[in-house]
């Protein structure tokens, strides 16, 4: 990965975050697209510290406006000339709720960003690929995106529709050199997680954590770290023939039958 150039996004926290410190581990240049400008540059203060030797170029960009995506594109290819591994990562849950009771605004922000903002990012980040004959990307995606979730409609909804864009993108485009995946985390402990679990038991949420973890084959969570290794593997030169693929990370949870009780 020593001076590879790979773009992040929803990267001041989180899986975003967990994947840039393996990624600058392995000496990779990295550029941190998030939303949030002051936990954006607080991640990059720390990155800049933990490996002095790479470089680490910051963008603020809410990932479901075209533009602004387009911009971080723009910026990455000023600054390294090209783009060599695209970690797609960007996303919410929204709120939790039945189908047909699920409020309306709330849907459309959940569509726009883990939908059209991978979406986005695939668009302009694919023709510098192209150019470049080379490629890797992750998309995120979710167990939402290969099983349903109750109460998460919208959100199971988008990332099936990310599965279903990285095998597009992997037919499309693998002939120019460019490997497309999805991974689909289960329960990782990350702060979007953490704040699900509030929504389930506001009083006591780890409880909600606790009783999760008792579905699962493992009967644990996950470390962001686990996905990130994953990542890193997907989006390296080490993966030379794994396209179009959703590989679950979630302790084998999603082979169960049905969904546990709430």
């Amino acid at each position: 990965m020593e001076n590879k150039v790979i773009v992040i996004t929803g990267a001041a926290m989180g899986l975003g975050y967990a994947a840039a410190e393996i990624l600058g581990e392995k000496k990779a240049n990295l550029v941190l697209v998030d939303y949030n400008e002051e936990a954006l540059e607080e991640s990059a203060n720390k990155l800049k510290k933990l490996y002095p030797e790479i470089k680490v170029l910051t963008v603020k960009a809410d990932v479901s406006k075209e533009e602004q995506v387009k911009n971080y594109v723009d910026a990455t290819v000023k600054e390294f000339g090209r783009i060599d591994g695209f970690y797609n990562n960007a996303g919410i849950e929204g709120k939790q709720a039945l189908l047909a009771e699920y409020d309306l605004e709330v849907f459309k922000k959940v569509i726009d960003i883990n939908l059209m903002g991978v979406y986005y990012g695939l668009r302009y980040v694919i023709p510098v690929m192209q150019k470049q004959k080379y490629g890797r990307i992750v998309n995120v995606s979710s167990v939402g995106g290969i099983r349903g979730v109750l109460n998460q409609t919208p959100y199971v909804a988008s990332k099936h529709a990310v599965s279903g864009m990285t095998k597009n993108a992997a037919l499309e485009y693998g002939k120019d050199g460019i490997l497309t995946n999805a991974i689909a985390p289960g329960a990782i402990l990350t702060p979007m997680v953490a704040e699900s679990f509030k929504q389930v038991n506001p009083d006591n949420p780890k409880a909600a954590e606790e009783a999760f973890a008792k579905n699962n084959p493992t009967k644990s969570l996950g470390d962001p770290k686990d996905v990130a290794e994953l990542v890193a593997f997907l989006i390296s030169d080490k993966n030379g023939y794994i396209s179009g693929q959703t590989i679950a990370i979630d302790g084998g949870e999603s082979n169960m039958y049905g969904n546990s009780e709430n």
